[in-house]
């Protein structure tokens, strides 16, 4: 889970320093790990290759070694997350080779680097850091003594086991950079004058808006006015075919004046909820997506983290207004339930990014037996939009916290919107109601709005109550379990308290151990589960706790919580976007209070790209 930018450019075609594109590029990309960052820059009148790395944060290495200022117009940069070795200067990226003439860096994972690295070790390479990296620098090395740097490149890519996306340099090349992707993210961007690489399309906004997605398997390099792009068997791709283009502009993935990207995506979320409403409506995507699930048998649904949450409430949606069982299960445990897929089921794919490992992987499994994969996914461009058999656009826009914020709410917006068309298309529903239901959700954005309005002054004031506390709960029925586990995630992940969610009625057998007087337990309350929920917090009560429940003035005095989150009284279909905003709210002011950065959170990335 690394972030990985390489640029190359005519001289006379940019004003701006390659170096000084690759250090911005680098600060959209430190969401994807933040533990060590490094440049290589190629100096072709020494012919050599300047390094510049160290372990810590973007901004205080750059301006420690001045990045922006290193001369080239050939370079890589890359921001780490540690899987084999330590975060240290010399475990940073990019890694060299012998005579520091190969730079390379990657995102992933060699699995047979020991392997490799002895090969090498026994021919008098001489390697310096922990990572598995390095020993790709070494066999290009080695290989090109005999060939030129693309050849030994592709046969060096041919013996690595286990994933990767590669950017390497090198001085006898001095305009070209080499690349190669399988499992880990890599695109590539095209402009007038200067071309780049990187693990994500932010990191290159600021440049163009033409995109070559590239699929596994797939190498090639390129030079400021030329790509070439090719399978590991040789096969050359038409790029023509390739190309996308996107709408996202550079200053969406910039903080706009908030202090954190997370608060900053919260608030984007009723634009952001209206944008996935009104695109979906305006073509016949959910009618065609519906078609394809009416011709399935077993209805599958897979993901990971906040993903996996909203694949919890796409089974509760479908369940509830089609009849049709959903099986939904978490990504990583994939082959505990392979087994079960046949040809003409269907598996679901729920993923923001379409790059998560796990979930790509289960697809894939899925696949192989015969399933078709839907997925729904917030990059098009992505492996998993790319390799699914149909793919439902979130529209989400860049989301650069870490935290899932806007994502999840328009994943379960289009969760609902595709169970109504299915319950349409089954007989479910009315045409009369179909178009009712609709017309309701189109609200959603609104909603999330009024939620927000309504909420961020009480989680403020309730941070200042729990911020020193070291335990808590998250409690709801039905409907609010999927919440609760989204809200208990959220808190922990950035303000590091540990949270725990059950459906309320399971507090009885065994969790509320753990209460006593003041230990924070939230409630989560929908419609769905007000009657019975008011029991679970009179439980809590008699034991001391400090309860608070997220539910509308309504049920106040049913519920008897000593602190009311007040969101609005809505349709039961918006609860989700009512009831949502105020714990994102809680979790993002709690993080602060506590003095912890909520867009970097400790040991975790954006995007999981090794297993």
């Amino acid at each position: 889970m690394c972030g990985i930018i390489g640029v190359t450019c005519l001289p006379s075609s940019r004003n701006q320093k390659v170096a000084e594109i690759i250090t911005n590029g680098l600060r959209s990309l430190e969401y994807r790990g933040y533990d060590s960052v490094g440049i290589a820059m190629i100096d072709a009148s020494e012919r050599r290759i300047i390094i510049k790395k160290s372990d810590g944060m973007l901004e205080q290495v750059a301006k420690r070694y001045d990045f922006p200022n290193t001369p080239g117009f050939t370079g890589i940069g890359h921001t780490r997350w540690a899987t084999h070795g330590a975060p240290t200067q010399i475990n940073a990226h990019p890694q060299v080779d012998c005579k520091q003439e190969i730079a390379v860096v990657h995102n992933g994972i060699v699995k047979n680097f020991l392997e490799l690295k002895r090969e090498l070790e026994a021919k008098g390479h001489i390697f310096k850091s922990e990572t598995d990296t390095e020993v790709i620098a070494h066999m290009v090395e080695e290989l090109s003594k005999n060939s030129d740097t693309f050849t030994a490149f592709k046969k060096t890519v041919s013996m690595l086991e286990g994933s990767y996306a590669l950017a390497l340099v090198s001085v006898k090349e001095p305009d070209k950079i080499f690349f190669a992707r399988r499992e880990s993210p890599l695109i590539i961007g095209i402009s007038e004058g200067i071309n780049l690489i990187a693990s994500d399309i932010p990191a290159m906004l600021d440049h163009t808006n033409a995109f070559i997605p590239l699929s596994d398997g797939e190498i090639g390099w390129i030079s400021p006015s030329h790509v070439h792009l090719e399978s590991l068997s040789g096969e050359v791709v038409d790029l023509k075919k390739r190309i996308i283009y996107v709408d996202w502009k550079s200053d969406m993935v910039r903080k706009g004046g908030y202090p954190h990207f997370m608060i900053k995506e919260i608030h984007e979320q009723p634009q952001v909820l209206k944008n996935t409403y009104e695109g979906l409506m305006s073509d016949d995507i959910l009618d065609r997506a519906a078609d394809l699930l009416m011709r399935g048998e077993k209805l599958f649904v897979t993901a990971a983290g906040t993903s996996y949450h909203a694949s919890l409430l796409l089974k509760l949606f479908f369940e509830k207004l089609t009849g049709k069982i959903v099986y939904p299960f978490i990504a990583s445990e994939f082959r505990t339930v392979e087994h079960l897929a046949d040809r003409g089921d269907i598996i679901m794919v729920v993923s923001q990014s379409g790059e998560t490992i796990d979930t790509m992987k289960a697809m894939r499994a899925f696949r192989a037996r015969g399933a078709t994969a839907v997925a729904i996914t917030n990059v098009m461009g992505s492996t998993i939009g790319r390799e699914a058999d149909f793919t439902i656009p979130m529209r989400a826009g860049p989301e650069i916290g870490v935290a899932a914020t806007k994502t999840f709410l328009t994943q379960a917006l289009v969760a609902s919107l595709l169970s109504i068309k299915f319950s349409s298309k089954v007989g479910k529903m009315g045409k009369d109601e179909e178009r009712g239901a609709l017309a309701i959700l189109g609200e959603a954005g609104r909603i999330a709005g009024e939620s927000i309005a309504m909420t961020e002054g009480a989680a403020k004031g309730m941070a200042e109550r729990i911020h020193t506390t070291k335990s808590l709960y998250f409690l709801g029925r039905g409907l609010g379990v999927p919440l609760a586990y989204e809200a208990a995630l959220k808190l922990k992940e950035i303000s590091y308290i540990h949270a725990e969610a059950y459906p309320a009625g399971e507090s009885k057998h065994g969790p509320i151990a753990l209460v006593e007087r003041d230990f924070p337990v939230f409630f989560i309350v929908s419609s769905d589960s007000s009657d019975e929920i008011a029991s679970n917090v009179a439980e809590m009560n008699a034991r001391g706790a400090l309860t608070v429940a997220l539910a509308p003035e309504k049920f106040k005095e049913k519920l008897g919580a000593k602190v009311l989150f007040r969101v609005p009284e809505v349709d039961p279909m918006l609860e989700p976007y009512a009831l949502t905003p105020p714990f994102q709210l809680l979790a993002y002011y709690t993080a602060v209070r506590r003095g912890y950065n909520p867009d970097r959170p400790r040991n975790l990335a954006k995007t999981v790209t090794v297993e």
